[in-house]
């Protein structure tokens, strides 16, 4: 039986580190009309090497399909579903409050010390906070303060992920 259910999968490429690769691989995804959720590259341990982590919301039909693509392109190395092994994942996140009392600030430092973020940069009205975490706490992280404030500015990167060396996951 196939899972018509969509939900996000993760894929790590390696790709050759070349000019021009992140426009064919994010082509493939607008060319098919594929919906990136996020997508982060960098080099590796060999320069002449990078790696992407996808993710991308779609059924497990497309989703073999997308890999298949992938596998396809001359400057993709390798492909790796990450969608169902264990992985270490982090997601990088600014998040700046802003217009806030000295009242209101104490309460960032409160969320800040319970999420275990660190706070990167203190204005007389506005708090800056860098935040490493998986997306699921970055996301109550986020809920959390737009409960509470009224002006904030979120920067959000992609998430990077890694295969675990034992079972732990995510």
């Amino acid at each position: 039986m196939i899972d018509r259910s969509m939900k996000n999968r993760w894929i790590a490429l390696y790709v050759e580190n070349t000019v021009g690769v992140l426009a064919k691989v994010s082509g493939l995804f607008s060319g098919k009309s594929y919906n990136l959720q996020s997508l982060t590259v960098g080099t590796t341990e060999d320069e002449t090497v990078s790696r992407m982590t996808i993710c991308v919301t779609s059924d497990d039909v497309t989703f073999e399909q997308i890999k298949k693509q992938l596998n396809c392109m001359v400057e993709v190395i390798k492909v790796i579903d990450l969608t169902n092994v264990p992985i270490h994942m982090k997601e990088i996140l600014f998040a700046k409050v802003k217009d806030i009392s000295a009242a209101e600030k104490a309460e960032v430092f409160q969320f800040a010390q319970v999420f275990e973020v660190k706070v990167k940069d203190i204005g007389t009205d506005s708090v800056l906070l860098e935040c490493m975490l998986t997306e699921r706490r970055n996301n109550e992280l986020i809920a959390l303060l737009r409960s509470k404030f009224k002006n904030i500015e979120i920067v959000r990167g992609g998430a990077v992920a890694i295969e675990s060396i034992s079972t732990s996951c995510r």
